[in-house]
């Protein structure tokens, strides 16, 4: 058998030879689209790739994005990865805070920046060091190279030369169960593989007839794999910038088949999009991730808008993608109730992908059945899923001696292979497809001279799936004892404010004498979660 390396090359050049007229669309700023095909997407690449080696950049060099959804990130998707050096989308809703950590740690040599978040990127600026700034727009260039520039002046060809499909290819980040930022790097082989599995029909299920539309933004875990997934089944993609205003009207003037994001949007798009069924009649698909998306949305979809919903769960450290939620055969025949009972789990693991259920125990851990009722942890394994985080050696509170990732989450697999989520054994609280690490918030309010305990916990929510709420003991004395709540709420905002991103801050704060313990003297978040989330108004 022939045997050469894995890589995002072969991806890029199918595209271009088989599927070179395909369009990618992207929504402008000002309302217009940019239009042009994957032939034109190519030669753009190919000048891209030798623009930023003539900028330094060598084989493993980090190179980040802080950018939108645009044509222009799509290309440096390619480009780097393309050339050996390793592409690193940065999350533009971390705090200046976060992100300077990040850039620290991944050492970036350059980063290209979307005009949509220049401002945003002069806060942190200064405290990082990167040996070069690449704008996309002139407004914001000041002194610095001009991405089109870049482009415009560099040579038209360029051969791809990766040599070793275990080069990195990607870092991308996630929230640890302390709140600190770890890095997960993907090589060509983990991320070609996990593109084929996502194009299976019953994963993603992406074909050339298809106009795919990613919200989910691409500093999340590569757009769960559909920059790659979209353009190696030669399907039109459209990527909407940084929001779009209508996302109803986006889908009906493009002629979007398949769109993926979380729940909270398609919860705010779902009356629009009702309104305008007979303008996006050839919407068939919604992947949605992040999050579990309610049943009774669910229901909207598939029974308003003929719309199928397919819960996706993943995480950074797999690719991203893990399980898939499609029902088989043998459901045809059950009531609409139960089918969509049956999807509003998170599914059966993809092609590639295997889980288990598992109790820790002082020898170990043992391995629980699949019976839809027994709870245990959900730990993973495939050839896309990360075995240490970056620069880092592997730890018994991430990975399993036998090589398995310990996810954190508590699950159920019934017998057929669907995954449900029952509960996290992380810190982390899921707000709007973003994790917030309760840990971190903790650890920040307990800073102040006049908080004695603090508990973060996650209230659930109807339009963002959960918020935090805080729950907080103030010393007997102190500089704010003697104001009301609602000031000492706002004083604690404003010291988060300054650590976290506006998404993290707890919607309420409430003052306690006493926060509830476990027999081992740890607080009882459990208990707390039962005390006050019948009581907070949302």
């Amino acid at each position: 058998m022939m045997n050469y390396p894995l890589t995002l090359a072969q991806i890029l050049e199918h595209a271009h030879r088989i599927h070179g007229d395909k369009q990618v669309t992207t929504l402008l700023p000002d309302g217009t689209f940019h239009r042009y095909n994957y032939t034109a997407l190519y030669e753009r690449v190919q000048r891209l790739a030798n623009a930023i080696t003539q900028l330094g950049i060598h084989c493993g060099d980090r190179v980040a994005t802080y950018a939108s959804n645009t044509y222009q990130h799509l290309e440096l998707y390619y480009a780097i990865p393309c050339i050996g050096a390793v592409l690193h989308p940065l999350n533009v809703r971390l705090s200046p805070v976060q992100l300077a950590q990040i850039i620290r740690e991944a050492e970036d040599k350059l980063i290209f920046v979307d005009n949509a978040f220049a401002e945003q990127f002069k806060t942190f600026e200064s405290k990082v060091e990167c040996d070069q700034v690449i704008n996309f727009d002139p407004m914001f260039a000041d002194t610095r190279t001009l991405y089109e520039q870049l482009i415009a002046e560099a040579t038209p060809e360029y051969a791809w030369d990766i040599r070793d499909e275990n080069w990195a290819m990607g870092l991308c980040y996630t929230s640890g169960t302390q709140g600190e930022p770890r890095g997960v790097l993907y090589t060509h082989r983990s991320m070609f593989l996990h593109t084929l599995a996502a194009n299976q029909t019953d994963v993603f299920g992406v074909t050339e007839a298809d106009v795919v539309l990613p919200i989910v933004p691409m500093f999340h875990a590569m757009a769960w794999g559909l920059p790659y997934a979209s353009m190696f089944a030669g399907a039109d993609i459209v990527l909407p910038g940084i929001k779009p205003p209508c996302i109803a009207k986006l889908i009906a003037e493009t002629g979007v088949t398949v769109a993926a994001g979380v729940p909270t949007i398609w919860a705010e798009a779902y009356p629009e999009l009702r309104k305008r069924r007979t303008d996006i009649r050839r919407l068939r698909r919604l992947i949605v991730g992040g999050e579990a998306m309610p049943l009774s949305l669910i229901e909207a979809y598939e029974k308003e808008l003929g719309v199928e919903i397919c819960h996706a769960w993943g995480m950074t450290e797999m690719s991203p993608t893990g399980t898939f939620s499609k029902l088989r055969g043998v459901h045809r025949s059950l009531s609409d109730a139960e089918k969509w009972k049956i999807k509003a789990k998170q599914g059966r693991p993809i092609p590639g992908v295997e889980l288990r259920l598992a109790a820790e125990t002082s020898n170990g851990f043992t391995e629980l059945p699949w019976d839809g009722e027994t709870i245990g942890e959900l730990q993973v394994r495939s050839p896309w899923t990360a075995n240490s985080y970056y620069k880092a050696e592997p730890s018994a509170e991430h990975f399993t001696t036998d090589k398995w990732l310990r996810t954190g989450d508590m699950a159920t697999i019934d017998a057929d292979g669907y995954m449900q989520i029952v509960d996290r054994a992380k810190a982390l609280i899921r707000s709007g497809g973003e994790s917030i690490s309760s840990v971190a918030l903790e650890t920040a309010l307990l800073k102040h001279p006049d908080v004695r305990e603090a508990v973060v916990v996650g209230i659930p929510d109807e339009k963002w799936g959960e918020r935090p709420l805080a729950v907080v003991v103030l010393t007997p004395i102190g500089a704010v004892s003697n104001r009301t709540d609602a000031d000492i709420a706002d004083i604690l905002k404003q010291q988060l404010t300054s650590e976290f991103p506006k998404f993290w801050i707890p919607d309420k704060f409430v003052f306690v004498d006493e926060i509830p313990k476990t027999s081992v003297g740890k607080s009882d978040k459990r208990a707390i979660l039962q005390m006050f989330a019948p009581t907070v108004r949302r």
